[in-house]
């Protein structure tokens, strides 16, 4: 799993800083710049799913510092055109990155690990990148009935990469590819601390629980790193027991690897903060979340986007107002 979670070295982001901009983020002196280990990693996804990320490797490496970043503005990625993720996730890396300068970057969504990550790695060939994978070859090694389920996005679901880890890694099992609609935008409600209808949890996973000649799923892989999120309601209304796999555990071991040994002894564990592209305040209840995963949310500038699809509508609008209608 950590060699198929990729690493890429992109270059260092070099032009003009604003200073100002910087010191919004509120973000510490880095801790072992003198001894060159890495100290700042930059965690990014569309929503809140790569807390769980962040929190697997703040496990491992309390001593980095992590900043969060929350594409919110785009979020959910799964309604935007291929062509438009990857521009998006172009510009909002270009900003970040530039602005952070973090010396290494977790990419804690699928989707985007799997359009946007060739284009990074051919853009900063010095920085390290992390993806995100299904677990797909961990699950399949697991299972002892043979039977497998794949939890993701339907766009995570409909791509020849997710077919080929299952070609690669999981030919001897049965695997039960399900696509969700709802669960990742579920889990967003959820840490919100906004109202979650149960029902719509269970009709999501129902899928994946399949029984055949005696033999039941065993397996879940959790393809999108929102859904870790709901672990305690997908383990409760789950039809019987199984193993739900979460990727945070490889990706945090992964990059582990990548930023090498601690160059003394593990620190306190560090604050980091917590960015919105939106440039919105989150709610008291959101807060409290990030409190939970030791960020604060820190004040920027918003990175605006507009889908084509939203481009398409608002023209129609306007030209109707123009018209009189």
């Amino acid at each position: 799993m950590a060699s198929s979670d990729g690493l890429a070295y992109g270059v260092s982001h070099q032009g003009t800083r604003d200073a100002a901009a910087r010191r919004n983020y509120a973000l510490t002196q880095k801790g072992f710049a003198e001894d060159g280990h890495v100290s700042r990693a930059l965690v990014f996804d569309s929503g809140l799913g790569g807390l769980t990320v962040l929190a697997g490797i703040r496990r491992l490496r309390p001593d980095i510092e992590i900043v969060y970043v929350a594409d919110d503005a785009a979020f959910p990625y799964g309604r935007l055109t291929e062509s438009e993720l990857i521009a998006r996730v172009d510009a909002v890396m270009a900003q970040v990155v530039a602005d952070i300068e973090p010396d290494i970057v977790v990419i804690a969504c699928s989707t985007a690990s799997t359009l946007a990550l060739p284009r990074l790695r051919a853009a900063y060939p010095h920085l390290p990148f992390v993806g995100t994978v299904p677990a797909i070859k961990p699950a399949a090694q697991a299972s002892r009935t043979g039977l497998i389920s794949v939890l993701a996005t339907r766009g995570t679901v409909a791509r020849d990469y997710t077919q080929a880890l299952v070609r690669d890694h999981a030919a001897d099992c049965e695997v039960t590819l399900v696509g969700s609609t709802l669960l990742a935008q579920i889990a967003e409600r959820a840490i919100r601390g906004q109202a979650v209808d149960e029902t719509e949890i269970a009709g999501e996973i129902a899928p994946c629980f399949v029984e055949r000649e005696g033999r039941r799923t065993d397996h879940v892989v959790l393809a999108c790193t929102h859904f870790p999120l709901l672990i305690e309601r997908l383990e409760r209304l789950a039809p019987w027991p199984v193993v739900f796999v979460d990727p945070a555990p490889a990706i945090a071991r992964r990059l582990d690897a990548l930023i090498g040994a601690q160059a003394k002894p593990a620190l306190a564990r560090r604050e980091g903060a917590a960015i919105f592209t939106s440039g919105l305040a989150p709610p008291p209840e959101l807060r409290k979340a990030l409190r939970r995963y030791a960020l604060t949310f820190t004040p920027t500038a918003t990175i605006g986007f507009a889908s084509a699809l939203g481009e398409r509508a608002a023209l129609t609008n306007r030209l109707r107002r123009s018209r009189g209608h």
